[in-house]
């Protein structure tokens, strides 16, 4: 008898032999046991993972003259009848190579003749989704609407390439991955029945490059058996799989992870210089990477990697002197990486880029990068320097037009006589350049504790500034701002002269405000004391200057004024 590989030799033969997919099966024994058997059937998954397998159990199965728990006894007339290849009862189609509408036609008039041995005629369509758009439509009606002896099993790993038209006329089952725990018990039962020695972590490595598929482990069983002489060792496996010695992706994954750029594009030209194929070396460093990964990661790391114990400790000691961060930044350079080589001409040159880039952390502005620099940086300052003391925060002088850019120490605070209302305590200021509000603060509210015995007013000198210029507005506003800074020590005030607007009136400088609130709060009488004495220091009397609401004179204002007097002589107005 010709040598039959792993995967079809230890094919299920019943539905209990079936690894996992426990919902799809016991779902089809229900309706073997009741006879509610459907008409079509969609058994859509990844590949490898039982639909053809289960979808000839079932064909079976259903034409069993006694079927046991929901799969074929294997020893009635019906059983031994199909288990005959020229049995026509169970066609199994391959729609990759026969997709077109004509090989549709056909199996509709096909399908009219009734079955020679069981009760059901079985039609398996495997890679379902590789009919053309014309055959789904022949085939559309008679899955709809078929024969009562007909029963048809469409299989696909591409769902989403079926019409809906197809989707919605039949049963559908989703097949889903082999767990790895499973697929190492399904592959020790095998080696075991063949009784090649094994070694556990190269079970545990089979079992994991099968990515869940049956069918993907077994080949790469097979090709292991044939490789190993006596037993299917962990580097006969990694041999198999095409993937560099371990030492040497381990250095140079080391070199990549300290940043020893030179060293790491040594070692890959090393690599790269006994034949190794680009693509294959990067995929061993991306499952070094992961590795580091899950052990970076996972308490029970070395359970789940089941790798050998001195492996595993080189894995575990890089993994240990390596940022999270730098990790997951180096992954996802490398991973870019796979996606890049399948468009380039020169391969080689991509990857030793990301081998530079992945090595030079300080060249690379990527967050991710970014954390990992500062984070070494810290744990740098933590062990070999000490931090000062963090000073206190100071105040800083307001600068004056020489030194604009220069911090100047604040002035010591002056005192000042109680007064009978708070007042803001501003420092005075030297020579505040016009327009300097924009870092002005607010001073705070000094509230008397106690009541406050008035006092006779002093008679103080007046302070003198610079002079005003007539004619020269911009000027005389700057010289009446610094007096009323001097000499009105009422922030409020001076903050309210600041946004007035200027201009001279012959030989009158008038001030304008475009705000009838802000007017109020000037002409009121003690406001308008402290701007008369700021007038005075710069040289102007009371006639050289006006205040002025905008589009208003202030002979308007005194005429509507005793207008109202008049009008209402019984009410007192006041001026506020």
């Amino acid at each position: 008898m010709a040598y039959l590989a792993l995967y079809r030799m230890f094919r299920p033969t019943t539905l209990d032999d079936v690894v996992r997919q426990e919902h799809i099966v016991t779902i089809l024994k229900n309706q073997i046991e009741t006879g509610r058997v459907g008409h079509a059937y969609l058994f859509c998954g990844p590949r490898g993972t039982g639909k053809t397998s289960i979808a000839k159990i079932f064909a079976a199965a259903i034409n069993c003259e006694s079927p046991k728990n929901g799969s074929p006894c294997g020893k009635c007339a019906v059983c031994k009848s199909l288990a005959n290849p020229t049995n026509l009862d169970i066609s199994e189609i391959d729609a990759a190579s026969n997709n077109g509408v004509d090989e549709m036609r056909d199996l509709r008039e096909k399908v009219q003749y009734p079955p020679v041995a069981g009760k059901y005629k079985v039609y398996i369509i495997d890679e379902a989704h590789m009919l053309s758009q014309n055959a789904f439509n022949a085939l559309l009606k008679t899955l709809e609407e078929p024969p009562a002896h007909a029963v048809f099993i469409l299989a696909t790993t591409e769902s989403q390439k079926i019409p809906a038209t197809i989707l919605s006329r039949c049963m559908r089952f989703d097949f889903k991955l082999i767990p790895q725990a499973d697929l190492e018990d399904r592959l020790r039962k095998v080696f075991d029945s063949i009784g090649k020695g094994y070694e556990e972590e190269a079970i545990s490595a089979i079992a994991r490059a099968g990515a869940g598929s049956v069918r993907d482990m077994l080949s790469f069983a097979d090709t292991c058996v044939s490789y190993s002489a006596d037993k299917v060792t962990y580097e006969a496996v990694r041999a198999v799989l095409g993937k560099a010695d371990f030492s040497t992706v381990c250095s140079l994954c080391e070199a990549i992870l300290k940043g020893e750029t030179g060293t790491a594009l040594k070692k890959t030209e090393e690599v790269l210089a006994t034949g190794k194929n680009v693509g294959s070396l990067l995929l061993d460093i991306l499952g070094f990477l992961n590795d580091c990964a899950v052990v970076k990661t996972c308490s029970d790391a070395q359970n789940i990697l089941a790798m050998p114990k001195e492996t595993y400790r080189e894995v575990l000691a890089i993994a240990r002197e390596t940022d999270g961060h730098r990790l997951l930044r180096t992954t996802e350079i490398f991973a870019c990486l796979e996606n890049d080589l399948r468009y380039s001409a020169s391969p080689r040159v991509l990857l030793e880029s990301a081998v530079l880039k992945a090595s030079m952390p300080h060249v690379d502005y990527d967050i991710e990068s970014l954390l990992a620099r500062i984070e070494a940086l810290e744990k740098k300052l933590a062990n070999d320097v000490v931090l000062p003391s963090q000073p206190q925060e100071q105040l800083q002088a307001r600068p004056t037009e020489k030194t604009v850019n220069a911090p100047i120490q604040p002035p010591a605070q002056e005192s000042f006589e109680p007064m009978e209302e708070p007042y803001y305590d501003a420092p005075p200021m030297d020579e505040p350049p016009i327009g300097f509000m924009a870092d002005y603060e607010e001073p705070p509210i000094v509230v008397k504790p106690k009541e406050i015995k008035k006092e006779e007013p002093k008679n103080e000198k007046p302070i003198h500034v610079k002079q005003a210029v007539t004619g020269d507005a911009k000027s005389t506003f700057g010289s009446f701002l610094r007096s009323l800074r001097k000499t009105g020590k009422n922030g409020v005030l001076f903050t309210i002269c600041m946004d007035l607007d200027h201009l001279y009136e012959g030989e009158k400088f008038v001030l304008i405000t475009e705000s009838d609130s802000m007017y109020r709060s000037l002409v009121k009488a003690e406001h308008y004391e402290l701007i008369k004495q700021a007038f005075s220091a710069i040289g102007m009397q009371e006639d050289g200057f006006e205040i002025r609401l905008k589009g208003k004179t202030s002979d308007d204002f005194n005429k509507g004024l005793e207008e109202l007097k008049q009008r209402f002589s019984d009410t007192k107005i006041e001026i506020k």
